[in-house]
């Protein structure tokens, strides 16, 4: 592929040489650039949704400003509205024993960084100013699909208003969930402050914490990548991760060493993880819409 065939406000001065396509997901596309300074990543799309890149810049910002040093966050080189250029990790891809542990220990760190200013935060891009998007801002999305991050004092109310009603709507309305889960939700929703378990301030969430978002470099470092970062309850990311697996039991541990978890946070995952596969369901349907009807029916 030729420099020329790139966004050109991505890549003018770069000294491109080569641009080969790498993994990246299935929304943007994604290269290794090799250029006469060494390699660096650039995702793009043709068509992206509004603010779908500058959003991913803005989390990967959040994230190298509080994640502790063990867990590296690629710097932003580049953005646009059509792609971001990063800089190039030199993957390993097998995470060891002190990897899990470094990355547990980290998540609990990071998930720490919203617990001073709480919900009244001042606003600024590090502090929450309630439950939702970064420096209150109100649109973001899950993968490609859009979501409410209109920041609320209440967790409950943020995670069953903007979160999982919205999504339920699309997906019924989509034909890819059952409509009963309307009603169940509905059903639910007296119980919101029960079912969401405690909380008294934000945590900086990734926010899409699945295994192919979490890199291992040829050191062993681990390194968090495609952020849909928001301000909300730590077990969100907990949840995530044990979704579609790719962690340790070592870093779960290692977590809990640094940050305990609530009582009954088990009985929460699939609470959590309602969200993604509701996602899921909307993108890819499949099974997911039964998955996510049977983890809402489990808490009637």
């Amino acid at each position: 592929m030729e420099e020329d065939s790139l966004p050109a406000d991505l890549v003018a001065d770069l000294q491109v040489q080569r641009a080969t396509p790498v993994r990246g997901g299935d929304i943007a596309q994604a290269y290794r650039l090799d250029t006469a300074h060494g390699p660096l990543f650039a995702k793009t799309h043709a068509s992206p949704s509004p603010g779908m890149f500058e959003r991913e810049a803005a989390g990967l910002r959040a994230l190298r400003e509080h994640c502790p040093e063990e867990v590296g966050v690629p710097q932003v080189l580049r953005e646009s509205s059509s792609g971001l250029v990063l800089e190039w990790i030199e993957e390993d891809g097998m995470p060891a024993r002190q990897t899990e542990v470094a990355l547990g220990r980290s998540l609990a760190h990071l998930h720490g960084a919203g617990s001073g200013p709480g919900v009244d935060g001042s606003g600024t891009s590090g502090d929450p100013v309630g439950f939702g998007g970064l420096a209150g801002d109100s649109h973001g999305y899950l993968g490609s699909v859009p979501v409410d991050l209109t920041p609320t004092p209440s967790w409950p109310e943020f995670y069953l208003r903007r979160r999982l009603a919205p999504l339920v709507t699309r997906a019924v309305g989509e034909c890819r969930l059952d409509p009963a889960a309307t009603g169940i939700l509905s059903e639910l929703e007296p119980r919101a402050e029960e079912l969401c378990g405690p909380i008294s301030s934000p945590a900086l969430l990734h926010g899409d914490l699945w295994g192919g978002n979490r890199l291992v470099d040829t050191t062993g470092r681990n390194w968090l990548i495609d952020p849909a970062c928001f301000w909300g309850h730590p077990e969100v990311d907990l949840a995530m991760m044990q979704l579609f697996g790719g962690f340790g039991p070592e870093c779960l541990d290692a977590y809990q060493e640094v940050s305990p978890l609530a009582d009954n946070w088990r009985e929460r995952v699939p609470w959590y993880q309602l969200a993604p596969l509701l996602v899921h369901a909307i993108l890819f349907g499949g099974g997911y819409g039964a998955a996510a009807l049977r983890a809402l029916t489990r808490y009637r």
